[in-house]
């Protein structure tokens, strides 16, 4: 149980890594990468959609978007001017409670 609860706490930390990141980028450009563009954003600079002028990436060490602690992709979600990140949790389904529970950088 402790192992899970680690894993939640170390998904959540994910999260607030890229909400660095992408904190970085908006900086730069004025804007987020759009849904269409992805957290791959933070790597390369985005070929489709509003091209950023002044990208000045990667904003991630790593030379990949992080998953979350149970190997799934973040979803990531992006007009340009606000973006929710989620994991969907232990399960990978949308919803659920405890360790099942989504994780949002809204509710971070």
């Amino acid at each position: 149980r402790s192992s899970d609860l680690a894993k939640v706490n170390a998904t959540k930390i994910q999260i607030q890594s890229l909400d660095a990141a992408l904190s970085l980028y908006r900086l730069h450009n004025s804007t987020y990468p759009t849904t269409e563009q992805g957290l791959d954003a933070l790597l390369r600079r985005p070929e489709v959609g509003r091209i950023p002028q002044n990208w000045q990436g990667p904003y991630l060490r790593a030379n990949r978007v992080p998953t979350d602690s149970w190997k799934n992709d973040f979803i990531y979600v992006s007009d340009g001017r606000d973006y929710t990140i989620v994991s969907l949790g232990a399960d990978g389904q949308e919803g659920g409670s405890d360790l099942d529970a989504d994780i949002s950088s809204k509710d971070l």
